[in-house]
C-alpha cells in the first residue's frame, strides 16, 4: 500500500510539474500579427478609384492595373482589389489623379459643333457648351456628328459611360430625321427591321411618319452607335438627310431643354440609367 502511495504521489508530482514546463514554452512565443498591403476595412479600391477619375471603367482599370500601368505612392500595384486610402498618392501612367463626384450633364446640342474634347483644326466643340457645368472633367457618351442637334450627355462616371455606348445593353435612340423630299411608303416598309449597311447588319427598332407633318419627316428608333449611322440608312433607300435630332437618348429627353443649353441630370434620371441592364 505504501508503495502505492508513492507512486500515486509521483505521478501527481508529474503532473505538477507539467503546467510549470507548457508555461514556460508559452513565454518563448509571440504571437505575429500579418501586416495588410492596403487596410480592407476602409479606403476605396483601386479600380473603383480610377473609374471615378473618369479614366475608364473599372474592368478597364483592372486591365491597366495587371499591366503595370498604376503606382500608389511611388509604388507600383497590380494587387486586384488593392485599396486607396485618403491620403494615397495615385498616379496613372505616371500622371497623378484623384476620385471626384460624379457628375451627369444632358446637353440640347446645336448644329456646328462637333463631339469631341478639343480640335487641332480650331472648330467649335460641344466642350465649350459645357465648359461651366462642373469643376471635374467631364467626357460625352457617344457621338454625334458636326450637323446633328440634341440630346448629348456628359459625365465622368466611366462604368455608366461604357454601360450607354456598349451594344448589348440597347440603349435607346429616338431621332427626327428632316429628308429631302417625301419618303415613300415602299421605301419606308423596307427599313423595317433589319437592313445591310455597309456590309454589316443594323436592327431598326422603329420607323414612322411624325404625326401632323409632312411625310419628308420621319422618326426612327435605333440602338446602333456607328457613326453616321442614321444619315446612311437614309442614303441606303435613296433619300438625304437635311437635318437629324436626337430627341431621346436612354429614356432621357428634350423637355424644357432649349437648344445649346444644359442641365444636370435628376437624381431619380441617374438612378433609372443605373438601373439599366
Amino acid at each position: 500500500m505504501k508503495s502505492n502511495k508513492n507512486s500515486s504521489r509521483g505521478r501527481q508530482e508529474g503532473k505538477s510539474k507539467a503546467p510549470l514546463n507548457r508555461k514556460t514554452t508559452k513565454k518563448t512565443y509571440s504571437k505575429i500579427k500579418k501586416t495588410p498591403k492596403s487596410d480592407e476595412s476602409s479606403g476605396i479600391r483601386l479600380n473603383k478609384y480610377i473609374a471615378n477619375s473618369g479614366i475608364c471603367s473599372r474592368r478597364e482599370a483592372d486591365t491597366y492595373i495587371e499591366h503595370g500601368s498604376v503606382q500608389v505612392n511611388g509604388k507600383l500595384v497590380t494587387e486586384m482589389g488593392y485599396k486607396v486610402q485618403p491620403t494615397d498618392v495615385v498616379q496613372f501612367d505616371g500622371t497623378s489623379i484623384s476620385p471626384e463626384e460624379k457628375r451627369y450633364i444632358l446637353l440640347n446640342k446645336p448644329k456646328n459643333y462637333i463631339t469631341t474634347m478639343d480640335d487641332d483644326r480650331g472648330r467649335k466643340t460641344v466642350m465649350e457648351l459645357v465648359a461651366n457645368a462642373s469643376k471635374e472633367r467631364i467626357y460625352p457618351v457617344g457621338r454625334l456628328d458636326r450637323n446633328t442637334t440634341g440630346l448629348l450627355l456628359f459625365t465622368n462616371d466611366g462604368d455608366l459611360a461604357k454601360k450607354l455606348t456598349h451594344p448589348k445593353h440597347n440603349v435607346r435612340k429616338l431621332y427626327h430625321a428632316s429628308l429631302d423630299r417625301k419618303l415613300d411608303l415602299k421605301d419606308l416598309e423596307k427599313l423595317r427591321g433589319d437592313v445591310i449597311i455597309e456590309g454589316r447588319k443594323v436592327f431598326i427598332d422603329a420607323i414612322s411618319y411624325v404625326d401632323g407633318q409632312p411625310k419628308s419627316e420621319v422618326g426612327i428608333e435605333i440602338h446602333s452607335g456607328r457613326n453616321r449611322i442614321v444619315r446612311k440608312i437614309f442614303e441606303h433607300v435613296g433619300y438625304k438627310v437635311n437635318k437629324l435630332d436626337r430627341v431621346i437618348f436612354a429614356e432621357l429627353t428634350k423637355k424644357n431643354l432649349p437648344r445649346g443649353r444644359w442641365r444636370a441630370l435628376t437624381n431619380l434620371e441617374i438612378a433609372n440609367l443605373q438601373k439599366m441592364k
